[in-house]
């Protein structure tokens, strides 16, 4: 590519940024990496009534907690700026009004009410009102008006909007990145609202001043704004400036498999929409997951590598990333593999780290906190039940017998393990026990057993009743690591405690 690469996420801050719109980041992040560019942050933010405070805010701590920071934007001036569009707005006039002397653009001042009237006559019909080059001679603007009706108007100040001038009977041949070629019969073409009586530009004139003023090389974007391109593409040809290269990503389906992904989706099967918790919704961070998976599996919602695997770091993402093997059709979201990839990450984790976070996510809970403060400890129990585990908070129930006793026991265990002579047979365990003097778990298990074989015992009527008292039920890890763990003391008070209880 000959000249700098340089894309943009423009995301409006009217709420939470949907997990579509973090996966057209990662995109655009991943793409503008390889080729050595600049990812810039611009926010959308022309509509002041859909405005939401904190949302800005929240899209720049999910792009952070996503790891893909951006390289220019709000608060990181690289002299592109300013970054809001809000603080662009005496920038947009200017452009309106050369479109305007350009011939390409004009004044319209039909009220809300009358189109809102012809709109309705052409439904009675059982046609669809556009405005342009069909009708646009049958109402108030400055087509239709002369020169001195025209003048009288702005003179009095009336309010108008700055519309484009669809071009009539032309095929317009457009080229995207993804879709390939795509041809347009402008015709069809409304002639869209460029600028409004507010002062403000609309999305479709603000996004391509700001993109060519910024240097944008390419736009990847949504599906969504496809029917946009050809707009997009004529206010370019107006301006006779050089138009980026378009990409459009194509949608994240339901779970199901029809329709695009929603909120409600989420709310629904219980998975989060977004990437950090907004208001009720819970995100992926506070859901449990990290950072890497999230990444993992948005990455994969669209984009093929032409290969099996399936596990990719940031960077293998940056090096084997193209836009040439993003998908057309949309993507299907699975909440299930989602749960695949946080438990493969997991997996990876050091103890240590996982223990740092065992010990935040139980720090309520009211256990001896010296055990909670005990990271080694925690690292110890990390150790013995990750493989079970898919997220840090599934830890608790897969380890509270390392940290409380049990307080009741399976019914169904307790009705198989322990019969008339268990409890003669612990208390004799409890000698034995009481007589080891180094209580790590080979030596534990070296004594225990060939105690069993020397009393003529069966295994099964020793071990399965021993890991019932000390656990509460038939699970856990390795019972001799669960005894070295809570050691000889609590392993004896718990056989005693079961024998006094049964």
């Amino acid at each position: 590519m000959s000249k700098k690469v340089r894309v943009r996420f423009a995301p409006s801050p009217t709420g939470a940024l949907h997990i579509g719109g973090v996966r057209t980041a990662l995109f655009n992040y991943l793409f503008v990496k390889k080729h050595g560019g600049d990812f810039i942050l611009r926010i959308e933010d022309t509509d002041q009534n859909r405005y939401v405070e904190g949302a800005e805010q929240y899209i720049i701590d999910s792009l952070n907690w996503c790891n893909m920071p951006y390289d220019e934007g709000p608060g990181k001036e690289k002299g592109f700026g300013p970054y809001r569009q809000s603080e662009r707005k005496h920038i947009y006039k200017k452009y309106a009004d050369e479109l305007i002397s350009k011939g390409k653009a004009y004044y319209a001042f039909d009220t809300a009410e009358k189109l809102d009237f012809h709109r309705k006559d052409h439904e009675a019909k059982g046609k669809t009102f556009i405005y342009n080059w069909h009708n646009r001679m049958k109402l108030v603007n400055s087509l239709s008006l002369s020169q001195e009706e025209l003048q009288a108007k702005l003179n009095a100040g009336e309010a108008y909007v700055i519309r484009f001038k669809s071009p009539q009977d032309q095929k317009l041949h457009l080229k995207d990145t993804i879709r390939g070629a795509i041809t347009i019969d402008t015709n069809i073409l409304d002639d869209k609202v460029l600028f409004k009586s507010d002062g403000m530009p609309t999305y479709h004139l603000a996004n391509i001043v700001d993109d060519h003023l910024m240097e944008i090389s390419h736009v990847i974007r949504g599906e969504e704004w496809l029917p946009s391109l050809a707009l997009h593409q004529l206010l370019y040809d107006a301006f006779d400036w050089e138009a980026p290269e378009f990409a459009h990503l194509p949608l994240i389906m339901k779970p199901v498999g029809k329709g695009k992904l929603s909120k409600r989706d989420g709310e629904k099967l219980g998975f989060p929409v977004f990437p950090l918790s907004w208001k009720d919704s819970v995100g992926y961070k506070e859901a449990g997951y990290f950072p890497e998976a999230v990444v993992n599996f948005l990455a994969l919602l669209g984009w093929n590598p032409g290969t099996e695997q399936e596990i990719f770091s940031l960077n293998e993402l940056i090096e084997s990333f193209s836009l040439e093997r993003v998908n057309k059709s949309g993507a299907r979201f699975d909440p299930e593999k989602t749960k695949w990839y946080n438990q493969y990450y997991l997996q990876q984790k050091q103890d240590s780290q996982l223990a740092e976070l065992f010990a935040e996510n139980i720090k309520d809970r009211p256990v001896d906190s010296s055990l909670v403060a005990n990271i080694t400890y925690l690292e110890k129990i990390v150790s013995l039940i990750k493989e079970r585990a898919t997220f840090v908070s599934d830890f608790w129930n897969l380890s509270d017998y390392f940290f409380i006793p049990p307080a009741a026991y399976g019914e169904k265990a307790l009705k198989k393990q322990w019969k008339e002579d268990t409890p003669d047979i612990m208390n004799k365990l409890i000698t034995v026990l009481e007589s080891i003097s180094s209580f790590s778990s080979l030596n534990v298990e070296k004594i225990v057993k060939e105690w069993i074989t020397e009393q003529e015992l069966s295994f099964g009527k020793v071990m399965p009743p021993l890991r019932l008292v000390i656990v509460g039920d038939m699970k856990g890890p390795h019972i001799f690591d669960i005894l070295a763990l809570i050691g000889k003391e609590q392993s004896i008070s718990r056989i005693k405690k079961a024998i006094e209880t049964l």
